[in-house]
């Protein structure tokens, strides 16, 4: 199934910052490991804020749960989900 999710990250003011680097770091491995995978399928990130909107492709909304609960970033994040179908209209046959 994908999945669109929009991401907005939050570090509270005053954290530590050279945990906020490690978490960052963390962060993009985790992502670069599900990207690798196929299922972190697309990445974009929103002009202007600590943000991005994302499409996921996982096997079903508690897959998704549980792959965002191990984002590094997790606690800091407001995300908002769609679920998303091929369009019949679509010209690429792996939009599913």
């Amino acid at each position: 199934m994908l999945f669109m999710v929009e991401m907005d990250v939050n570090i509270p003011l005053g954290f530590d910052a050279d945990e906020a680097a490690r978490l960052k770091a963390a962060e993009k491995a985790r992502f670069q490991e599900l990207q690798a995978a196929g299922t972190w399928r697309h990445i974009w990130r929103v002009v202007g804020r600590y943000a991005n909107v994302s499409i996921f492709d996982v096997a079903d909304n508690a897959a998704l749960h549980d792959l965002l609960t191990t984002l590094p970033l997790f606690p800091f994040m407001t995300m908002r989900v769609t679920a998303l179908c091929r369009h019949p209209s679509s010209a690429h046959d792996d939009d599913r």
